[in-house]
Formats: structure tokens, sequence, C-alpha cells
């Protein structure tokens, strides 16, 4: 099998990016279609507005109307086709640069994504998740490549609340240990191949950053300002996780978190705080070294990431509900399976139940 790594094309970040992307946005395309919700639009859609008429590039800002579906994509095309726009930008979370994404691919238009939060690294990937107008999950929508260009405003990101911050330090927190069992197996990624050296590397990179930027970043965020630490905590939720995840592979600690939608006092977390303790998890059923394990329960705790059950909200029938959170976790084609061993329900319940001693054991010291 090929080893296959990927990226997108172009990766700005700093304060007021979304300001100076433009001298960049003018080698892509000369008129823009611009999409944001009203509040991100209020946030962040001058800066970007100014920014691309600064390079004499003519635009069209038009309001994502919240749910990144199949009937929202094509209301959105026919405007974009109506103003005759050469390129795509996604100002805000998740849904809108998924749109932003999915209307690029069918309409084959150069693609611009500016995040104005670091909670996840979904900014960077090829892919969008599609939802029905009701907001259920419809499919996933694979592109043959990824974003033209992601810009990442740290001024605007500073500003967002400090949990979204950490909950994007949650999801990296994973990148490095389910990159190195997708490696470890020679499991397939996201991109189509086995694992580079290179892409495993940024997986580590972004571990290593977490370590020592992470809870620096956290106070910056909390007086919202910029800093070194920030940035580079900015760059390792995003960049570094994003192509460590798509160009190595997800495992245990992505299954287990999606294991745990099942349970409806779960729903109040973000993706980054389910895939924290998930991780904790995966190292429980991949017996780590106790040191590696208590690195990251101390880091969990220094950010503010959850460590137990508890704090998660589960708290009655946990065994019942945790054998459910692992049968999910194991359904077919969940990536639980890119573990270098057998995974079965039984021992992603042990794992889980293991991992809640820990985490209790760890904050009751």
């Amino acid at each position: 099998m090929l080893k296959v790594i990927q990226s997108p094309a172009k990766y700005l970040q700093g304060p007021d990016a979304s300001t100076l992307f433009g001298q960049y946005a003018k080698n892509l395309a000369d008129s823009f279609f611009v999409i944001a919700d009203d509040f991100v639009m209020k946030l962040a859609g001058e800066k970007v507005l100014n920014g691309l008429h600064s390079h004499d590039i003519s635009c069209h800002a038009e309001r994502f109307n919240g749910e990144c579906s199949h009937v929202e994509i094509n209301r959105l095309i026919a405007i974009l086709k109506k103003h005759g726009c050469r390129g795509v930008v996604g100002i805000g979370g998740g849904k809108t640069l998924d749109t932003a994404k999915a209307i690029g691919y069918y309409q084959k238009l150069p693609v611009v994504v500016i995040p104005t939060i670091a909670s996840t690294d979904a900014p960077t990937s090829a892919l969008s998740v599609i939802y029905t107008e009701a907001g259920e999950f419809e499919e996933y929508l694979i592109y043959p490549k990824n974003p033209d260009m992601v810009v990442m405003d740290t001024a605007i990101i500073a500003k967002a609340p400090v949990r979204l911050l950490v909950a994007g330090m949650g999801d990296a927190l994973s990148t490095w240990f389910e990159a190195k069992a997708c490696y470890d197996a020679r499991a397939t990624s996201m991109a189509g191949g086995q694992s580079t050296v290179a892409a495993l590397s940024l997986a580590r990179l972004c571990y290593d950053t977490l370590l020592a930027e992470g809870e620096k970043a956290r106070l910056a965020a909390q007086a919202g300002v910029v800093t070194d630490a920030l940035e580079r905590i900015v760059e390792a939720n995003t960049y570094l996780s994003g192509i460590g995840f798509e160009s190595s592979g997800l495992a245990g600690a992505h299954a287990i978190h999606n294991g745990f939608t099942i349970l409806e006092e779960c729903h109040h977390l973000y993706h980054g705080e389910k895939v924290a303790f998930g991780t904790l998890a995966q190292l429980v059923l991949q017996n780590s070294p106790m040191e590696e394990i208590e690195t990251v329960l101390n880091f969990c705790q220094k950010v503010g990431l959850p460590v137990t059950l508890a704090e998660m909200g589960v708290k009655d029938d946990i065994d019942g509900k945790i054998m459910a959170v692992a049968k999910a976790t194991c359904a077919e084609g969940e990536t639980i399976h890119n573990m270098p061993f057998p995974v079965t329900p039984e021992s992603v319940h042990a794992a889980i139940l293991t991992a809640d001693l820990l985490g209790q054991q760890w904050l009751a010291r």
C-alpha cells in the first residue's frame, strides 16, 4: 500500500490574518462568495470583506442559515451562480466551514476557510459532515483535495470562549496516540494510504506542544490576548493535529468518543472533551506505562479537561451504560479496529472503567 500525506495548499496564522489574507486569495480568484452566520458576520465579516477589497477582489456576502445540509448547500450555490463568484470563503465554526467546502467541491471552485475558534482540527481536512434539515447526521462528504487556504486569525480566536480552545486541546491530545497506533497497525488513514514518517512526526510535535504550551495558552485565552503560547496551541489544535489525524489515522480515542455520543448526559460536552477521556481510555486499553498515563492526567487537570465519568456527567447505572458505550465503540467500521491488536466490547468496557478510577485517584491526591 502507498504511503500518503495530504494538507491544505496554504495555511496562514497570526493576529489579523483575516484582514491580511487577501494578498494570497487574489492568486485563487478575483471574486469570492463569502458565507457566515449572523453572529460571525458581525464579529469578523467586515475584516474579511475589507481584506478582500483592499486587494481589488470583489465579493458577495451571504447569510449561512446554520445547518450543513444539502438543502442549504444548494440554496447558497444558486446565489453564488447568480453573482458569478469564482471562489468561496467560509467564516465561523465547523458547519459553516463544511458548507463552504461542499459549495467549492460541487462548483469546482477554490475554497478559503476562516475559523473563528480553534476547537477541532476539522478546518484543514478534506471532508464535510452533512446533516439533514432537522440536524441529524446524514453522511460524510470526502473530497479529492483539502481546502486551498486555511486562515487562523489569532486576534479573533483569543476572544472566543476559553472552553472552546481547551476542547481543541482535548481533540489534539489524541492525535499522537492514535497516529502511533495506526502506524504500528499499518492501518489505512483518512488520506487513503499508510502514514508517512512526516505525518507521524507532526503528530508527535502536536503532543509535545500541548504539554509545553497548553496551560499558558489557556491563561492567555482567559485574558483574551495573543501570546506565543496561544499561537503555538492554535497551530497544534488546527494544523499539527489536522495533518496528524488525516494522514496517520484515527484509532481508539475517537471511537470511544463516538461511543459516548449515545449517552444523553454527554450531549452537553464538546467533541474534544469526550476525545480527551477517550485518549485516557485508549492508554489503558494499550497498557501504556503509568508515567505516560499520569502525564496525560496532569495535562487534562491543568487545562480543564475531564478525567472521570462523573466530570462527563455519567453518574448512574455506570456499568450498564459503559457496556453500551463499549458496544457502540466496537461497531463494524469504527476506528477502534485500527488499534494494532484485537479489541472487543469487553476490553473497551474494562479500559473505560479503569480510566475512570485512575482519574478519580488522580483528582483525590
